[in-house]
């Protein structure tokens, strides 16, 4: 608020002596602004043209929050409007409670699509995956809806059972049976795996660092001799960035945790830790996967950048822009949400659309370490057609070397072969010092992929 008040006073002092300077920059903005006013008249007709020549009846509330929310959704895939319901919704989420089924989900091109089922959830506990279709719900298609009223469908009164039909990669459309539940989902949960703890942080909503923190305090007074900490942010579709803040603080003593930066490259704000290390500097360890993303990659990436952990499972989601939810006439009208900076690793690295490579790639299962090689489909941020270009030319990692995949004899239905290999990083000290298993063999699909390319012979015409 201060910012804009100033602004206002610097223009008021300026004074009668700028009006010359003001008057020749009006003329030229003049025919840019009529465009606009032409535009927004266009906007009108067609209105008005629905309105008299629609099929049926329409409504024009309807039509025109539709409207200033495909505005929005054209920008990039994460700004967009909130009516007032879906805004009270949001705030109910960020506090960390609400009725629902407990996935985070987005649209890309009219299509309702998973980013990650929360923890513990009825979404979690029926199986629905991160890169899933939402097609219909309760047997009523979905496409083409906007994320709001997706959603609107999905949430209701508790008890209340819905269907979900999902479209899933490889796999012909199934449905899904799930009960609403209130959705309160601890945001952070930990045990003692052997000698280290272990901390689950699955979103960023307002109790994620509190809950953390006692978490940790927790585990060292049940083990004092705790050797080290597994921090596992797999699944975790982000959140709140003060929390992403919170929790990076909570590993380091001081110095930078992100900086973000809007549309003045003079704009950057930057976010410090404080003194202190509540795990009294035990080593770390990170696990991500490609459903991290993020507030989780912040954390990821501060941690990184500042040598204070080290990274394993698979590149993150590549969500490096920060949104805004802006009030309309104090929530009365709902409220923007506009993506209005990108934010930034210690080293200064923007990571949207590429993601946080991890320091010891490692796979959940064989076919996913084969998928890796074979440059099959992975669902991020790079697949949305619109969303933010990453900066510098810089492109996501392609098809490469399989990964390191769960051994035959290693049960991944009862086990968890990258918390294992998280592990082993912390019973051997480091990544470097970590013997490496190896790798699944190439299928055909790689090894074609490897061939040399043949130059075409010209041809006469």
């Amino acid at each position: 608020m201060r910012k804009y008040l100033l602004i206002g006073v610097s223009a008021f002092v300026l004074g009668a002596g700028s009006m010359a300077y003001v008057s020749q920059q009006a003329l030229a903005s003049s025919q840019p602004r009529a465009k606009t006013y032409k535009m927004l008249e266009l906007f009108g007709d067609v209105l008005d043209t629905v309105e008299r020549q629609y099929v049926t009846e329409v409504d024009d509330k309807k039509l025109i929050e539709a409207a200033i929310d495909g505005m929005l959704t054209s920008l990039d895939p994460h700004s967009g409007y909130l009516n007032p319901e879906s805004f009270d919704d949001m705030r109910d989420q960020t506090r960390g409670e609400y009725g629902g089924l407990g996935i985070e989900v987005t649209s890309e091109d009219g299509v309702v699509k998973v980013i990650s089922p929360m923890d513990g959830t009825p979404a979690f506990r029926a199986g629905v995956k991160a890169g899933d279709f939402i097609t219909a719900v309760n047997g009523g298609s979905v496409l083409g809806l906007s994320v709001n009223d997706a959603v609107k469908q999905m949430r209701g009164k508790p008890g209340e059972p819905v269907t979900l039909t999902i479209a899933r990669e490889k796999t012909d459309p199934f449905d899904v049976k799930l009960i609403r539940e209130v959705i309160k989902p601890k945001s952070a949960t930990a045990k003692l795996e052997g000698d280290y703890g272990y901390l689950r942080v699955s979103a960023f909503n307002e109790k994620t660092t509190d809950e953390a923190e006692a978490a940790i305090v927790d585990l060292r007074a049940k083990n004092p001799k705790m050797k080290g900490l597994i921090l596992d942010l797999r699944n975790n579709p982000g959140g709140l960035l003060d929390q992403a803040v919170g929790i990076s603080d909570l590993f380091l003593d001081g110095g930078e945790i992100v900086s973000q930066r809007g549309r003045d490259p003079r704009d950057v704000e930057r976010y410090n830790a404080r003194a202190g290390d509540v795990t009294g500097g035990l080593p770390v360890v990170v696990l991500i996967n490609s459903g991290s993303a993020s507030a989780a990659e912040i954390v990821a990436g501060a941690l990184q950048d500042r040598k204070r952990a080290e990274l394993v499972g698979l590149t993150s989601f590549g969500k490096g822009s920060v949104q805004t939810v802006i009030p309309l006439r104090g929530g009365v009208d709902g409220a923007l949400k506009l993506t209005t900076a990108r934010y930034y690793t210690p080293a200064g690295r923007s990571i949207q659309k590429t993601g946080i490579q991890p320091d010891l790639e490692v796979a959940e299962t064989r076919d996913e370490a084969q998928s890796i090689a074979n440059r099959a489909f992975q669902f991020s941020e790079a697949s949305f057609r619109n969303a933010l270009n990453a900066e510098e030319g810089k492109t996501r990692i392609g098809a490469h070397e399989p990964a390191e995949a769960p051994p035959a004899d290693f049960n991944t239905t009862t086990g968890d072969f990258q918390l294992a290999r998280a592990k082993d990083v912390l019973r051997y000290g480091s990544v470097a010092a970590t013997p490496k298993l190896p790798k699944p063999t190439a299928k055909m699909a790689e090894v074609v992929s490897k061939l040399p390319k043949l130059e075409p012979k010209p041809v006469a015409k």
